[in-house]
């Protein structure tokens, strides 16, 4: 790379936003969707169920003023404002996800465990295929909800969002294309290399926002003239692993908490804390009775990021039983009417 663009915070607007109108009388609804591989199976299959057993298939989509997603979920997120369902974005987990993420036996695996020590685990030029074929063209300001979706930019170490033009303010994001941001988001360290990017370097927005709910609920109270108590959340997990510390990472050195063919256990604390820290943040500003958190429950061995058949297995099982448990609420708070169709900002 020769050419490096300067930061994208060096654009950044000093002043606060000059806040929107919203109707005193109407509720801001709010879709967040977690990072996590191939474990997306979860929230796609879990909205999936909820739009077959409550708006006869019919896309969730139409129900949420803003949908925020960071890797998987931001994949997830651009194909809900893209005008898919959630079923018809389980499908491609389901059929596509075992060729972005092949996983072979034998020799192939051996060769694959070698390669992860010097390279990244996975073909990105496939993952790039399969968004091509999904998103086509596609450009953000051609979505059909407002997006957050978190990257992250390596060049000059900083966080970057891509957002629509909800705000007279954004303008950046307008012409990328929904497989481009995919994309991005997405290149998770070690399993994908970063992408180059008119003179930036993106990677995984995992690796400082996996739960994006602060993102979208800043954003909206920033953006919008409305009262915090008039928002709703719902915030969907990948699951998390009951972390226990070992003594090698209490008492020892790097090695420790170094990367072992998988992912480093200091990221793991760190993607858990920064989670718990967001939806904590989120309970003070919203109220917590305003939140509601899907997760899968936590396991001690977790699926990893790109376990597909553990995961086309567990998740789907898991997806119906939380269903069972929180559909009924979902649909009170979030499912009694559609949302106000939404239209960029003009160009000015």
């Amino acid at each position: 790379m020769n050419y490096i663009a300067p930061p994208r915070s060096e654009g950044t607007i000093q002043h606060t936003r000059k806040k929107q109108p919203w109707p005193k009388d109407r509720l801001f609804r709010i879709l967040s969707i977690d990072g996590g591989g191939i474990r997306g199976v979860f929230p796609a299959a879990y909205l999936a169920e909820i739009e077959k057993r409550f708006l006869g298939g019919g896309s969730i989509a139409h129900h949420f003023d803003m949908i925020a997603g960071t890797s998987t979920g931001g994949i997830i997120a651009l194909g809900l404002a893209s005008g898919m369902t959630a079923a018809q974005v389980l499908q491609i987990y389901s059929e596509r996800g075992e060729i972005i993420f092949p996983s072979p036996r034998g020799l192939g695996r051996v060769r694959q465990l070698i390669r992860f020590l010097f390279r990244p685990k996975h073909d990105q030029s496939v993952l790039k295929a399969e968004l091509l074929r999904i998103f086509g063209d596609k450009v953000i300001n051609e979505a059909s909800t407002r997006l957050v979706v978190p990257s992250f930019e390596g060049a000059h170490g900083e966080p970057f969002i891509y957002k629509t033009p909800h705000h007279p303010d954004y303008k950046k994001d307008r012409h990328k294309t929904l497989t481009h941001v995919g994309l991005h988001t997405s290149a998770a360290p070690a399993y994908y290399p970063a992408v180059e990017a008119d003179g930036l370097i993106m990677i995984d927005g995992g690796v400082w926002a996996n739960n994006p709910i602060m993102n979208a609920l800043v954003d909206v109270l920033a953006c919008y003239d409305i009262p915090r108590e008039n928002i709703r959340i719902l915030s969907i997990g990948t699951g998390e692993e009951a972390l226990k510390l070992k003594d090698k990472q209490l008492n020892g050195g790097v090695n420790g908490w170094g990367i072992s063919l998988g992912v480093s256990p200091l990221f793991k604390i760190a993607a858990k804390a920064q989670s718990k820290n967001a939806l904590g943040q989120a309970y003070l500003l919203v109220g917590k009775n305003n939140v509601i958190r899907v997760d899968v429950p936590e396991h001690d061995q977790l699926i990893a990021l790109d376990d597909f058949r553990r995961s086309l297995i567990d998740l789907p099982r898991a997806a119906r039983a939380q269903a069972d448990a929180s559909g009924h609420y979902i649909e009170s708070v979030f499912l009694a009417d559609k949302v106000d169709p939404f239209t960029p900002c003009p160009i000015t």
